[in-house]
């Protein structure tokens, strides 16, 4: 990543980048991504702005990973040169704080679908969650969600769901999961903090932790804290972006 610029609020001293340095050295970008919008929507937006402001028909924007609509956080992205890097930003260790509630599922594991079924959660208490969260540590074979951006045949997953057709079983993806903690537990409601590996689907870790405590469970929240060094905290908004690229 030598002689890549990489921009937050922590690193940025004076005003933003020129085209001539941002395209031919690289140029990575900490984005807020937005409750609700796409991780294609903010390359969409940061694109055109740059574009537009630096008069160039053509510029590579491109993200180290993707974050679900209705997730928010920490998305970098790699503009210019620097998308030749994007993998490299990917395969950093992320950190996550997780909504999850017991008691119900739904078919994408998250609040996108509504509940398909209710299951008993009383039984649940702090002890019995923090001996299960020891059993989900370590390197392990994840289950992907159907709706997910898993390529099926050439085809998104989740287009396929939404078509009514039918999947063929998903292929587990090898992940690691470095730490559990929980941040708060309001019974059926957990926060829980997780740092994990690339590929981790934290959708099907709220699933498997709700099917783990003879329960049911889904996310209700989704924020992206830190990948690598880098931390939502110092990331720009769309708006504070706009801003600084005006």
């Amino acid at each position: 990543m030598k002689n890549v610029i990489v921009l937050d609020k922590h690193a940025l001293t004076g005003s933003a980048p020129g085209p001539e340095m941002a395209v031919n050295q690289g140029l990575v970008l900490c984005i807020n991504k937005p409750l609700g919008w796409t991780s294609a929507d903010v390359v969409r937006k940061v694109r055109f702005r740059l574009q537009r402001l630096w008069n160039i028909k053509k510029i590579k924007v491109g993200h180290a990973g993707t974050l679900d609509p209705l997730a928010t956080g920490l998305l970098i992205l790699c503009v210019g040169k620097a998308t030749r890097l994007a993998n490299l930003f990917q395969a950093q260790e992320k950190e996550y704080h997780a909504g999850i509630k017991f008691g119900a599922t739904t078919v994408s594991y998250d609040l996108e679908h509504p509940i398909d079924a209710t299951y008993p959660w009383k039984h649940i208490d702090r002890a019995g969650l923090l001996n299960i969260l020891d059993g989900f540590l370590g390197k392990q074979l994840q289950l992907p969600p159907v709706y997910s951006a898993k390529v099926i045949d050439g085809t998104r997953a989740y287009e396929l769901a939404r078509q009514g057709v039918e999947i063929p079983e998903m292929k587990k993806n090898s992940i690691e999961i470095y730490a559990l903690e929980i941040m708060e537990f309001s019974p059926p409601q957990l926060l829980l903090k997780i740092k994990c590996s690339k590929g981790t689907y934290i959708r099907s870790l709220a699933r498997d932790l709700g099917e783990a405590l003879n329960s049911g469970a889904h996310l209700i929240s989704l924020h992206r804290s830190q990948s690598g060094e880098y931390k939502s905290k110092n990331a720009f908004s769309m708006e504070e972006f706009e801003i600084l690229f005006h």
